[in-house]
């Protein structure tokens, strides 16, 4: 039968299509029955096509565009670690019955590339457009931030090549998806304002956000905060003693009163710097994945109001 959502020629191509021994890899996984990930937004329906996003966070942001016309699906799993993710066999069934995936991009997805090598599948870059921060220090330092997303500013775009990548998959319901983009958009600032008033009252030693990953960038950037963090991108999975001693000094110097790690990653190495210093530990903050529906953070909005309340309360002990 002929696939009525057969993705045009005008997005991005990757590789050729599954050599039969993919094929049947992915179909013996299906027929062993193994799960797949689970997607954070709505159930699949047979009769929709399938839209995949890399992780979590982007999946939640495609939903609120797709509404009910699209079933999106995350390719990782809530709670996963996406900077060394390795692809499953269930990811590759899935991957076979997608009209489009949707990726991050600015080498937050190492494992991606591989990953679409052998498909004719269409993909679109969602952090295409924005003005791209670079990584200032470590190994990484003059390589793009991938975590763009961290800015509700930063979003809009994503939204906006979301609205435009839906519209040419499925141009029947483009009034659908314009509408869907323009009221998540008008949320997203609505956030964004929200964060700046929330913030407003810190003082200047309270407008540093001291972290475990070098994931809020774009968020300090754009909501007037100063950054500093133990590891520019989670690829480490040890901190030197050299960053360890890095962090203490700046908190020690500007007199930090709390500082934070991600949910993906272990915390003990910034309890390594709270015992080295005078800063309390402050929470944990989500950046790479959302949680499951009834978890902190089951949507990108909560996600950052939870990251703003985190840090807001930590930093003024509450009495704000």
């Amino acid at each position: 039968m002929t696939n009525p959502f057969q993705p045009p020629a005008v997005f991005h191509r990757w590789g050729h299509r599954l050599t039969a021994t993919l094929v049947g890899l992915s179909l013996a996984a299906t027929l062993a029955g193994c799960g797949s990930p689970e997607a954070p937004a709505t159930q699949n329906s047979e009769d929709l096509p399938v839209v995949l996003t890399t992780f979590t966070v982007l999946a939640d942001i495609a939903q609120n565009v797709a509404g009910d016309k699209l079933a999106v699906e995350s390719i990782t799993k809530v709670g996963a670690e996406i900077h060394g993710y390795e692809p499953t066999p269930q990811d590759i069934a899935k991957a076979s019955k997608a009209q489009l995936i949707l990726d991050n991009g600015l080498n937050l997805e190492a494992w991606f590339g591989q990953f679409v090598a052998e498909f004719e599948v269409p993909h679109v870059v969602l952090s295409d457009g924005i003005e791209v921060m670079d990584i200032t220090e470590d190994a990484d330092a003059g390589k793009p931030n991938p975590h763009a997303w961290m800015s509700p500013l930063n979003v809009q775009k994503y939204v906006a090549n979301i609205r435009d990548a839906f519209i040419e998959l499925d141009p029947d319901n483009r009034e659908h998806y314009t509408n869907n983009a323009a009221t998540y958009t008008a949320e997203l600032q609505a956030l964004q304002e929200n964060l700046l008033a929330g913030l407003s009252g810190l003082t200047e030693n309270e407008r540093a956000l001291v972290t475990c990953e070098g994931a809020f960038s774009y968020l300090a950037r754009d909501v007037g905060l100063r950054e500093k963090y133990i590891w520019a991108v989670n690829a480490e999975q040890q901190a030197s003693p050299r960053q360890i001693v890095s962090v203490i000094e700046f908190v020690q110097e500007n007199k930090v009163p709390a500082v934070f790690c991600e949910s993906t990653v272990s915390d003990a190495p910034m309890q390594q710097v709270v015992q080295g210093s005078d800063a309390v530990f402050g929470g944990t903050l989500y950046v790479d994945s959302l949680s499951e529906a009834d978890g902190p953070v089951p949507t990108y909005l909560d996600m950052i109001r939870h990251d703003s309340d985190v840090i807001l309360e930590a930093m003024t002990g509450g009495t704000e």
